[in-house]
């Protein structure tokens, strides 16, 4: 199992936006996480859509997350590409195995959850104060700066 390539352009989009802390043009994201552009506008309309990020048109337009880093998760990130998280397919209603009383029905919702769980400890503010670098210019609990 892994994410797919997608989904891991989403989260540099992210990291970048919380690293810049001001609104960027698709261009700058392009450059600085190294995905295509064409590409990362797909991601960005759906990080848009999801309310992850905010979308602005025009001369100064770009993009800029739409809350508080501290606020969001990579689990949040993970599902606005690919959906909720689930370890089987047969989770879904959109498959169903043809085991009556599947045994690994509960299984696969406890790792699931499990997985959601450890995602959700993760937001992006925390994850780029790792390193020790400056995180935003937001205003928020976590950094305590500016929201612009």
């Amino acid at each position: 199992m892994h994410m797919t390539l997608e989904t891991d352009y989403a989260v540099r989009i992210m990291e970048t936006l919380t690293r810049e802390g001001k609104r960027v043009d698709a261009r700058t994201i392009s450059e600085k996480t190294r995905v295509p552009q064409r590409f990362a506008l797909k991601i960005l309309r759906s990080l848009v859509a999801d309310g992850l990020v905010r979308s602005y048109k025009g001369a100064s337009g770009g993009y800029e997350l739409a809350r508080c880093p501290g606020e969001i998760t990579l689990r949040e990130v993970i599902e606005s590409v690919e959906g909720p998280y689930r370890i089987s397919r047969c989770q879904g209603d959109e498959y169903c195995c043809d085991h009556t009383n599947c045994r690994f029905h509960r299984i696969y919702e406890e790792v699931s959850q499990l997985v959601r769980d450890k995602l959700d400890e993760y937001t992006f503010a925390a994850i780029c104060q790792q390193d020790g670098g400056a995180v935003c210019d937001h205003n928020c609990p976590d950094c305590g700066k500016q929201h612009t």
